[in-house]
């Protein structure tokens, strides 16, 4: 039988890539500290529960494609506190970020075009960009440099002819890197003066640690043909499996568009929207309480790490996420001897290697992933289980 080329371009997530390896682990009674996926242990707004109990309709009927108006509503009244204004018709709700990512890349991509991002990357941009046809350009960064990027003369060197959009990440998965407003600022001059789209996945815009505002490319209306915004409950709300997101943009041709899809896939899942919608009735509070929690667990992990020999880390200033490169010859087969052949006192660790992070073929070899979601007293046995296995993996060769 044969298989599209497109989806022979693709490869597995690298978050979820060594499960089976976990699971023969797991078999043998050892205890994994996962590190490598971004699933919040913070319990998600009892709000969430609630409207699902008291969902009293007869039928459970199909939503509007666009999105339920309460959820179109709270959203709207969530950007509009941030001082950003979308008319109810410039909020199409998705299947959580990852669909609104897909459908705009859909939209916007032909077979040979590029788009723009920073690595190190989420690596699913990379299978919902190869499904277009397209591929990803990379903007190099480096750990040394603390994985920055908006840097005018790095960025239009790498613009060419088949450039149709530039994505930032903002804060930054897997980096946690937190553009400025200035940098900011940059960016979307570079995509108005290229006539670029730039697709601001904006999923962790709660998250930051050094007491800035909140900020989205959104804010930004004189470039409103230009900006995509990608929003989601998953991270802000600690309801990843809600599976609810959102495009907002001025860009009317391109809602335009992208409601093709919306209707060609129905509508989201009721429920989860509904529950969605009263999500956003959370106060201030809880947010200041998880980015508190957050920002324990960061210091945890940068503090760990630093103790480490020869670890390069930079202390990132938002998200969940950071990137370290190791000093191992190879973090994916580093981190499949750790499942199979290490433990300490029946206990391992689990990371992302960083190199699937990567366009540039060859980078990232000995990087890794960081999910700092886990409990403080479990991230600094996670944090000391990867020091023992670095030293025994070195001492073994």
């Amino acid at each position: 039988m044969k298989f599209s080329s497109k989806v022979k371009k693709c490869g597995l997530s690298p978050m979820r890539k060594f499960h089976p390896y976990a699971v023969a682990a797991e078999a043998k009674g050892r205890k994994i500290y996962h590190l490598n996926i971004g699933q919040p242990d913070v319990e998600t707004p009892p709000q969430f529960f609630e409207a699902v109990r008291n969902f009293s309709q007869s039928v459970l009927e199909y939503a509007p494609s666009p999105g339920v108006p309460e959820l179109i509503d709270a959203v709207q009244k969530y950007y509009d506190n941030l001082n950003m204004h979308f008319e109810k018709d410039e909020i199409l709700i998705t299947t959580g970020g990852s669909e609104a990512l897909s459908i705009v890349f859909q939209c916007i991509l032909d077979d040979g075009d590029e788009v723009l991002i920073p690595e190190p990357f989420y690596p699913n941009y990379a299978t919902m960009v190869n499904t277009t046809g397209a591929s990803i350009h990379p903007i190099p960064t480096s750990p040394e440099e603390g994985y920055r990027y908006a840097d005018r003369a790095k960025i239009e060197a790498q613009i060419n002819e088949h450039t149709r959009a530039i994505v930032c990440t903002n804060p930054g998965n897997p980096t946690g890197v937190v553009l400025t407003p200035e940098e900011q600022r940059l960016m979307c001059d570079i995509a108005k003066e290229h006539n670029l789209f730039i697709i601001g996945d904006e999923a962790y815009r709660e998250f930051v640690y050094a007491g800035e505002p909140l900020q989205s490319f959104g804010e930004y209306a004189d470039a409103a043909e230009n900006v995509i915004v990608i929003d989601t409950v998953s991270k802000r709300f600690s309801a990843c499996g809600a599976r609810v997101g959102a495009i907002l943009s001025r860009n009317h041709e391109l809602l335009s568009e992208a409601m093709k899809y919306c209707q060609a896939r129905l509508s989201v899942a009721t429920l989860d929207q509904i529950a969605s919608a009263a999500l956003y009735n959370v106060g201030p509070e809880y947010f200041a309480a998880v980015r508190e929690e957050y920002k324990r667990r960061r210091d945890t992990v940068v503090a760990k790490l630093a103790e480490i020999p020869g670890v390069v880390c930079e202390c990132p200033k938002g998200a969940f996420y950071l990137m370290a490169a190791l000093p191992v010859d190879d973090a994916d087969k580093f981190q499949q001897w750790l499942l199979e052949e290490f433990e300490d006192n029946g206990d391992t660790v689990m990371f992302a290697p960083g190199e699937p992070f990567y366009g540039t073929p060859g980078k990232g070899k000995n990087e890794i992933r960081i999910a700092y979601v886990l409990k403080q007293a479990d991230l600094e046995r996670a944090m000391d289980l990867l020091a023992l296995g670095i030293k025994a993996y070195n001492e073994k060769k």
